[in-house]
C-alpha cells in the first residue's frame, strides 16, 4: 500500500530566530515541502519505477530498498536507518525511483519535496555539506557492498550485515541490540538462500556472536562486536 498519511505536527520555521538556517530543525520537522510520516512495518513508502517528487529522511526505524528485475528477480539493495536519506534518484534526471522502500519497523520519517529540497540545498551550505557526506558515504557503501561480493562468502557478508546494522543501535557497550529483521531480507541483502541464512544465524548464535531476545525493551537481536572474527578470521 502506497504511503498517504502524514502526522499532523505545527508548521515551524527551519530559520532560527538569529537567522541563521537550522538543517537539524529542517529534517526533524514539519513545514512548507515537508511532512512527518508514520510508516507501518512492511508499508511500501514508493515503488520502483514511480514518479520521483520528494527525498525522504529517517528520523527512527529502519527501511530497505529493494530493486527487482525484468525476470522477477528480487535484490536488496541497502538497509538504511536514522540518519539517512533516501529517494534521492529523483533529484536527477529521469526524475524516477529506481528501487522500491519499504518500512521494515515502525519507522518515522520526513517527505521533502524535491523542489524544496533543491532549493534548500542551493540556498544553504550547512544541508548541502550533511547530504554531499551523506552521498559520499553511500558511494562508499556501495563500492564497499561490490567488494564484499567478489571477494567474500555469504558467511562474511552476513556478518558485516548484522555489524553494520548494529551501527544504526549502537551503544557503549560491545553488543548492540537490533531490530529482529527477517531471514528473508537477510538472504536478499545478502545474495544467499533463506536456507544459508539460517545455517549461519545458528552457527553465530552457537559461538555467542548473537542473541535473540524476544521480551522487554530489549526485543531484537543482540549481535556482539566479536562477531568480526568472522570477517577477519574465517
Amino acid at each position: 500500500m502506497q504511503l498517504t498519511e502524514a502526522i499532523k505536527q505545527p508548521r515551524r520555521s527551519h530559520v532560527s530566530q538569529a537567522g541563521n538556517f537550522d538543517a537539524a530543525k529542517f529534517l526533524e520537522t514539519a513545514g512548507p515541502g515537508r511532512a512527518a510520516l508514520q510508516v507501518k512495518p512492511k508499508q511500501t513508502i514508493y515503488a520502483q519505477g514511480s514518479a520521483g517528487n520528494a527525498v525522504y529522511y529517517i528520523q527512527s526505524g529502519q527501511v530497505r530498498l529493494t530493486v527487482v528485475s525484468e525476470h522477477g528477480r528480487e535484490g536488496v539493495t541497502a538497509i538504511l536507518g536514522p540518519g539517512e536519506f533516501f529517494g534521492e534518484a529523483c533529484l536527477a534526471s529521469p526524475s524516477i525511483y529506481t528501487a522500491s522502500a519499504t518500512a521494515i519497523t515502525k519507522t518515522s520519517v520526513v517527505r521533502i519535496e524535491k523542489h524544496t529540497m533543491l532549493r534548500v540545498l542551493q540556498e544553504d551550505p550547512a544541508l548541502s555539506s550533511l547530504f554531499l557526506t551523506f552521498l559520499l558515504s553511500r558511494n562508499r557503501q556501495i563500492e564497499t557492498d561490490l567488494l564484499d561480493h567478489l571477494f567474500n562468502s555469504s558467511e562474511q557478508r552476513l556478518a558485516r550485515l548484522l555489524l553494520m546494522l548494529a551501527q544504526h543501535h549502537k551503544d557503549d557497550g560491545p553488543v548492540s541490540v537490533i531490530p529482529k529483521i527477517s531471514q528473508d531480507i537477510l538472504a536478499a541483502r545478502v545474495g544467499t538462500t533463506r536456507s544459508r541464512i539460517n545455517f549461519f544465524m545458528n552457527k553465530f548464535r552457537r559461538l555467542g556472536y548473537i542473541e535473540y531476545n524476544t521480551g522487554g525493551t530489549d526485543a531484537g537481536l543482540k549481535v556482539s562486536a566479536s562477531l568480526m572474527d568472522v570477517i577477519l578470521h574465517e
